[in-house]
């Protein structure tokens, strides 16, 4: 089996702020896949589908961020989930806005959630998707950072950003880490400006 869980804060208040990026991710999934996230089970809201010829669960923690890991454990101690099946979907402040990133294993960094999970499976050998939601301005207090709502012109990228997570999810269930990475780890090239020249002769 693989386990997809994705990160935030359970409570109204908590919708849509960055944060929650996991949550939103986990939303769009189980919309794509036509299933429900309802099942209450190891401190998680849970549902499955089948495809690819494997069973996947998404969940999302009823705990707050900070205690991630006794949900995630939980879950990979009674569903016997191998960790290199087991992903993890959250925010990071250290991508800008709307990029996203798979890595195979590694540090929480400052992310409370992902120190929590790390700390309660004894282990940082497990895949991760990371959502870019960029930095807090200079003298911008982090906590209300995180815990607030995007700017309007931030809105698409993030809309954007979780399709390209559900795309993610599926590579990683259907062929495996490494060529998830290779698929998604790569930068849009900016688009080149048109020169002054070329716009006169469009106009």
């Amino acid at each position: 089996m693989h386990l997809i869980v994705g990160l935030g804060n359970i409570g109204s208040k908590y919708d849509v702020t960055r944060h929650n990026m996991g949550f939103s991710a986990i939303d769009t999934l189980s919309k794509k896949k036509g299933i429900s996230v309802t099942k209450k089970e190891q401190n998680a809201f849970t549902g499955v589908y089948r495809e690819f010829g494997q069973k996947i669960m998404l969940a999302k923690p009823t705990t707050f961020m900070n205690n991630s890991g006794l949900c995630v454990s939980g879950l990979v101690h009674f569903y016997e989930v191998p960790l290199e099946n087991l992903l993890i979907i959250y925010d990071d402040i250290d991508l800008v806005p709307g990029d996203v990133r798979i890595r195979q294993r590694g540090s929480g960094g400052t992310h409370n959630g992902m120190r929590s999970i790390i700390q309660s499976l004894g282990s940082q050998d497990f895949p991760r998707i990371r959502i870019g939601i960029g930095k807090p301005k200079d003298g911008f207090d982090l906590v209300n950072y995180v815990l607030g709502r995007f700017a309007k012109s931030e809105e698409s990228l993030m809309e954007d950003a979780v399709i390209e997570v559900a795309k993610a999810v599926d590579y990683f269930v259907k062929d495996g880490v490494d060529l998830a990475m290779n698929r998604i780890n790569i930068r849009k090239k900016p688009e080149k400006p048109v020169s002054l020249e070329k716009q006169d002769e469009n106009n």
